[in-house]
């Protein structure tokens, strides 16, 4: 017999001892069992204590505000001062547009408001010449009533011809239809003037709202960055002419970000408002880890909000797992050291160990977004304004 016949004759034996011992098979039974209980003891507290706390996603992007700059008059492009890629500040030009015709303009209703208040002026001027004449009519009508009353006594005594009497008579009545007449011009023109100062006049409002409209269309003849950021897809060229808003650039700002993590609806069950969450995105490899909260639910699937949404009730239906988009907030100080980009993909994973917080937002305590670069040019408009109308108040200003 060779030497591997001798081996496998011995294997077989072993096998048959070891068969018809029935302690060690009960030993190779209870480690199989145990094997067995500790990899499902090991699977229930890797579920308990931590699949069950989180859901998680691969199916999130960041997302921003895209400002779209567009101008707000016609005209054509004269410089563009800023391009893709760039850093721009809230304020800063961007673009220029001819300021020919709006120039023009600026000056046209500059002369018209002067004009109106120097108007309103010889209204006030006019008034008190008409108060005047009014006056000196008063004198008129009161030195022939007292002409006629000394004379009447001398027709009583036959001393005064009766026809000189009517004379008087007749000056006295044409000197009341004249105070009258005056009475009634004095009366036309404080019309115009009653009330207000010559500055709050509505003649002198109404060009100075005139002279602000082209104030401000000759100054958004310079086009400013509403907000800070980066600038993206410029369309903009030299020479162009654009209408009120064609859109030129968009201006990305990157620090105010956020993240649509699309979970499948059978994940939303525990997601609550404020959870915290951590992001891992793909541009650093994983490295960095974000930390954030959810600040809201989608109030809807995807599939609802998208240009051909599905119709459910057309008989050819297909029931698919549908996923409504949550939002989380990004910390600021996170992103100024490790800056993303609108629309990079990213890992999310929520925290729903605490689920006892809303599903629906509240109201806004603030508006998501604002800016005040234009409230400077209305400002400075009714500055320009304010002088133009002491430059021709003259001596009545004071």
């Amino acid at each position: 017999m060779s030497a591997s016949e001798s081996t496998l004759s011995k294997d077989a034996n072993d096998s048959g001892l070891a068969a018809k011992d029935p302690a060690k098979r009960s030993r190779a039974l209870l480690i199989v069992a145990t094997i067995f209980v500790l990899a499902a003891l090991t699977w229930f507290l890797l579920w308990y204590f931590v699949l069950s706390t989180r859901e998680t996603t691969d199916n999130a992007y960041v997302g921003g505000n895209q400002v779209a700059l567009s101008s707000q008059v016609p005209g054509t492009v004269v410089a563009i001062l800023a391009d893709d890629t760039q850093h721009v500040e809230a304020g800063q030009v961007l673009v220029k547009l001819d300021g020919t015709d709006a120039d023009v303009r600026l000056r046209q209703t500059s002369s018209a408001l002067a004009q109106a208040v120097r108007e309103v002026r010889q209204q006030t001027d006019s008034v008190n010449g008409a108060d005047a004449t009014v006056a000196a009519r008063q004198v008129d009508l009161r030195k022939a009533e007292a002409d006629l009353t000394r004379h009447l006594p001398l027709v009583a005594a036959q001393a005064e011809s009766p026809e000189v009497v009517q004379h008087m008579r007749d000056s006295v009545a044409q000197a009341r239809a004249a105070l009258d007449t005056a009475k009634a011009q004095a009366s036309a023109s404080r019309a115009a003037i009653e009330g207000t100062d010559i500055a709050n006049n509505p003649s002198v409002l109404q060009a100075r709202a005139n002279f602000r409209a082209a104030w401000v269309a000759a100054q958004r003849n310079t086009i400013v960055a509403p907000v800070t950021g980066y600038v993206a897809q410029r369309s903009v060229q030299l020479g162009s002419s654009i209408a009120p808003g064609q859109q030129l650039m968009t201006i990305i700002p990157l620090h105010n970000l956020w993240i649509d993590a699309n979970f499948k609806e059978n994940q939303l069950r525990h997601i609550r408002i404020g959870q915290p969450v951590k992001i891992t995105t793909d541009i650093y490899g994983g490295s960095v880890e974000y930390h954030g909260k959810v600040i809201g639910l989608g109030a809807g699937t995807g599939s609802v909000f998208s240009l051909l949404p599905a119709q459910n009730a057309t008989g050819n239906w297909i029931k698919v797992v549908q996923r409504v988009p949550v939002r989380v907030a990004l910390d600021n100080d996170e992103l100024d050291k490790h800056p993303l980009r609108v629309g990079l993909s990213t890992d999310v994973t929520v925290d729903i160990t605490n689920d006892k917080g809303p599903v629906l937002a509240a109201a806004a305590q603030q508006p998501p977004a604002e800016t005040s670069v234009y409230d400077q040019v209305a400002a400075q408009a009714d500055v320009e304004a304010q002088k133009i109308i002491r430059a021709n108040l003259g001596a009545s200003s004071n």
